[in-house]
């Protein structure tokens, strides 16, 4: 299964018994929407809505942190993923947060999942039929994880990371550039803006055309590799809370670059902490 589908290929496989689509929006604190009850108003046929608040550490104080894998497995089987089933997640701006689910089954191992190249709006901008209502019931399911370590990384990697500067592994931030420098405000009332030492800035929204769609594999090289990103160097995604830093995980393994790691507290985490350099300009 491809990392990224299109709307024709999802349109095709629809119905199939071992595909199972997921709405997977998540909006900014300053953006007045709620997937969820937006997800009730339309969503692709036969959708479920993965809330990756939920599908999330309950415990921390973070937003959505990691699960544990023994959560992960309880929360997928709930929603009728079996290990044998194909995943596809989508979002209702185009490319936002649909990279997350696609990470996260991922790091727990399930490689048979993608995202819609263009989400929601392209469906719609098609005429492809969509439909309202709950999540539908399923039956539960048996999922089993396999933890994939090296796809995330924790605030001490990231302060190694800093502290080892050129000599460590590249981290890439893809937040706005008025949020890297500085110069723009968080969403996040009270959190400062700014990046860490070291880091290089790829706003996710540059890997994307007009449409939402992701850029082809040789225009995604060419824009990792004017940011410093190499065949050699690990790289480590990072954004406000490890949402859009997947797409950058996306574009980096659509580019034919080993897949990354994401810092899965980001920014937020790194502003919040006293002890942590922050950067502007």
């Amino acid at each position: 299964m491809e990392n990224l589908v299109s709307t024709e290929w999802l349109a095709a496989e629809l119905g199939k018994p071992d595909l199972m689509v997921f709405d997977t929006t998540k909006y900014l604190p300053n953006e007045p929407h709620d997937g969820k009850a937006k997800y009730a108003e339309a969503h692709v046929p036969g959708a479920d809505y993965f809330d990756i608040d939920l599908i999330a550490d309950p415990e921390a104080t973070l937003p959505h942190m990691i699960p544990t894998a023994a959560r992960f497995e309880k929360l997928m089987g709930l929603l009728g993923v079996s290990n044998g089933a194909r995943l596809v997640f989508y979002d209702q701006k185009g490319l936002a947060s649909a990279a997350r689910g696609w990470w996260l089954m991922r790091l727990f191992g399930h490689h048979q999942a993608a995202v819609l190249d263009g989400g929601l709006p392209k469906w719609l901008k098609e005429g492809r039929p969509t439909e309202a209502g709950p999540p539908p019931g399923r039956d539960p399911a048996q999922f089993t994880a396999d933890f994939q370590a090296e796809l995330v990384r924790g605030i001490g990697d990231v302060k190694r990371i800093v502290r080892q500067g050129g000599g460590g592994a590249l981290i890439l931030d893809a937040r706005s550039k008025g949020r890297f420098d500085g110069t723009a405000a968080e969403p996040r009332p009270g959190l400062p803006s700014g990046h860490m030492p070291g880091a290089a800035n790829v706003p996710y929204s540059e890997l994307l055309r007009p449409d939402q769609t992701m850029l082809d594999p040789a225009a995604l090289r060419d824009r990792f590799t004017a940011a410093g990103v190499t065949m050699e160097r690990p790289v480590v995604t990072s954004c406000g809370t490890g949402v859009t830093a997947c797409i950058l995980s996306l574009g980096l393994v659509q580019a034919g670059f080993p897949e990354p790691a994401v810092y899965d507290g980001s920014w937020t985490e790194w502003a919040g902490r006293p002890e942590t350099p922050k950067v502007h300009g």
